[in-house]
């Protein structure tokens, strides 16, 4: 199965920024540790804190994946374009967050993109990842 991983915005400050939310963990060690546990499947990534590269990014591969986890970061409470590049393309997308949003301040409880997600998983910290892989596996 072909996976893509998104992260949008501030998440390649992962292990740096915030750890008391994000934790200490680089998302680049943690998907070391995901590739080697779906060692069967072929998963990628790609982080960008330009809007308009991660709806490249959904044009370009929403038709040729099999599924996307996307966590849009801050973009997940703001665009309404990336929300109509997802309705636009074929691979299902599993909006994932670290934290539990809604135990965060109140622009966080607002999603533009949840409409035209499979599923949210959030709150579960980098596991979230792991959680949406499986669920994406089982769907399809």
């Amino acid at each position: 199965m072909n996976l893509l991983i998104i992260n949008g915005p501030n998440l390649n400050l992962l292990g740096k920024r915030e750890t008391s939310i994000y934790g200490n963990t680089s998302f680049e060690s943690y998907f070391d540790q995901l590739t080697a546990e779906f060692s069967d499947d072929n998963l990628s990534y790609f982080q960008s804190n330009h809007e308009g590269e991660i709806i490249d990014k959904l044009h370009t591969e929403g038709y040729k994946v099999d599924g996307i986890v996307l966590n849009a970061g801050a973009y997940t409470h703001t665009s309404l374009a990336i929300a109509d590049a997802i309705a636009g393309i074929e691979s299902p997308v599993i909006e994932v967050h670290i934290s539990n949003v809604h135990k965060r301040e109140k622009v966080r409880h607002k999603s533009f993109i949840t409409a035209v997600c499979k599923g949210v998983i959030a709150g579960f910290g980098l596991n979230s990842y792991r959680l949406a892989v499986e669920a994406l596996k089982r769907s399809l």
